[in-house]
């Protein structure tokens, strides 16, 4: 998720922000008719930001399209074998022994052998790539955190039993582990394509469903299907995603591409049964969760008060209304609706800008007048105060009587600024499940010490239970710990917890076989065209 918090998740489907060649062509032109019929047609975007594009780093899902990992998710969310044909777990749940597929191969057609998974886990903990998720999804195998922190350089949880045999040791029972490794960072890299250079990512030797066979910068990526993929070859033939080609949903209602997100102040056109294209709408319930990040470590949100006191002053329904033209859920808490641990039950701080008022006064700082100057850091450009920011702003003027300063960052910097530490008291923040845990909400994002505690939040009596239910194995009793924990992250303000994203997305009827999936999968593989 863990992803970059997005309204709209059906452009998960332009994550790699990498183009190709339709083939056949040779010359990196997507404008022969055949080759069009033949190809998922989608528009997209391109980072200047290396890091995005490696499975180590990148702050997305990753290009599922090229890469791929032991394990996945199928359509219904089911945990399925990837490159790992199966496993076994040890009786006292510490102990997993992948057996990788004997067919499995790179796209240059070498086999995968154990020692690439090894290669591709020490090489996203090597200090060296400064990789913000390999804790996050990776930390739990024995001896990793030494090797990120310097203190080895191999991890020796890892151990390879043979060419297709992988053995993994991990530091306590945790019956989510084996999830964490559907996401980017325990995908398998080729160590000679990585080493090849700097932009080794633009020609890069997969494992996944399709190849990546030609890159025109702020153009197009096109990319292939993979006949030798071990899963079965994909059945469509080519995928070609245009960069900055224009306004999406322009292009998708001129047929210029087969799939689009919606503009939220479009979404009541397209549910309009009178619409032309209604048929063509999916909805979904997302499983994300917008928040404010309150940086506790920093005065004045150090003081429960406050944080209590900015969160009261938010109402929550307006802000939906007014910068989400109603399209989206209030979060009471963190946990989204359809993930195991919701609670409908959950007692939130609600809109009260009466009690607001009181608690700034009773805070070490007695009001407005005796805060220190705030900043808001978020994603941006230049002077641009995005709706969302502004709507909040004055909303805290009006209900707090606090100005607030907004501090932008540039978009594909912001990720790493988030963890520098130099940024703004308030910061945007967000959550969307990489695999369907409550642990992946509460730990990852509020345990002392995680990486994603981008706020330094800490609660010694949060962090007992918390480790409690990594390794709980009543299931009932795991997930009872969860709530609780929830219930003390919103009793704390430990965050402004604002909405839960709604998922819209269109989709022409002879895309077959697609989804809108509230997680990232490779979605792709399980789709074909019919009469396009």
């Amino acid at each position: 998720m863990h992803k970059l918090f997005v309204l709209i998740s059906i452009l998960l489907l332009g994550i790699a922000g990498t183009c190709a060649n339709l083939p056949g062509t040779g010359t990196g032109s997507a404008s022969t008719d055949t080759s069009i019929n033949h190809a998922l047609v989608l528009e997209g975007s391109e980072s200047t930001n290396p890091r995005d594009y490696d499975p180590a780093t990148t702050p997305s899902a990753g290009d599922k399209l090229v890469f791929s990992g032991l394990v996945s998710f199928d359509p219904h969310l089911n945990l399925t074998p990837d490159l790992a044909q199966s496993w076994d777990v040890s009786p006292d749940g510490t102990v997993y022994t992948f057996h990788l597929r004997q067919n499995a191969k790179f796209h240059d057609g070498r086999p995968v052998v154990t020692q690439d998974v090894i290669y591709s886990w020490t090489r996203a903990a090597d200090p060296a790539l400064k990789s913000q998720n390999v804790l996050t999804y990776l930390g739990d195998i024995v001896g990793m955190r030494d090797v990120v922190e310097g203190k080895a350089t191999s991890i020796s949880g890892l151990k390879a039993i043979d060419e297709h045999t992988l053995q993994v040791t991990i530091d306590a029972p945790k019956p989510y582990f084996v999830m964490k490794l559907t996401f980017s960072t325990a995908f398998v890299l080729d160590k000679a394509n990585v080493e090849s250079g700097p932009e080794w990512y633009r020609k890069p030797n997969g494992t996944g469903p399709y190849k990546l066979v030609d890159w025109q910068r702020f153009k197009q990526i096109v990319y292939e299907r993979n006949s030798d993929f071990y899963l079965a070859s994909p059945s469509i033939q080519s995928i070609v995603v245009q960069l900055y080609s224009g306004d999406p949903l322009a292009l998708y209602e001129t047929g210029s591409i087969d799939i689009s997100g919606v503009y939220l102040d479009s979404v009541d056109r397209f549910s309009n049964p009178a619409e032309p294209m209604h048929n063509e709408l999916l909805t979904g319930v997302s499983l994300c969760t917008g928040y404010v990040i309150f940086d506790t470590s920093k005065p004045p949100f150090d003081d429960p008060n406050v944080r209590k006191a900015f969160s009261m002053a938010f109402n929550r329904q307006q802000y939906i209304d007014v910068v989400l033209s109603g399209h989206a859920l209030p979060a009471v808490g963190l946990y989204p609706p359809g993930l195991p641990g919701f609670n409908k039950e959950l007692k939130g701080l609600q809109f009260d800008p009466a009690k607001a008022r009181e608690l700034l006064a009773a805070s070490k700082y007695g009001g407005p007048q005796g805060l220190p100057p705030i900043v808001f850091t978020k994603p941006g450009v230049g002077s641009y105060i995005s709706p969302s920011v502004a709507v909040m702003a004055q909303m805290w003027k009006q209900n707090l009587g606090v100005t607030i300063t907004v501090e932008n960052i540039e978009p594909n910097f912001f990720y790493e600024k988030s963890y520098s530490g130099k940024h703004g008291q308030l910061m945007s923040g967000g959550w969307c499940a990489d695999y369907p845990d409550p642990e992946n909400f509460a730990d990852v994002l509020f345990h002392t010490g995680s990486a994603q505690n981008k706020g330094n939040y800490s609660n010694p009596s949060l962090d007992t239970l918390l480790e409690q239910a990594r390794s709980e194995k009543d299931v009932a009793k795991r997930i009872g710990m969860y709530q609780q924990s929830e219930q003390m992250l919103v009793d704390d303000a430990a965050a402004l917890f604002t909405t839960h994203a709604l998922d819209y997305g269109l989709v022409k009827p002879y895309v077959k076989g697609y989804a809108l999936t509230p997680i990232d999968i490779p979605i792709e593989r399980y789709m074909w065209l019919e009469g396009k």
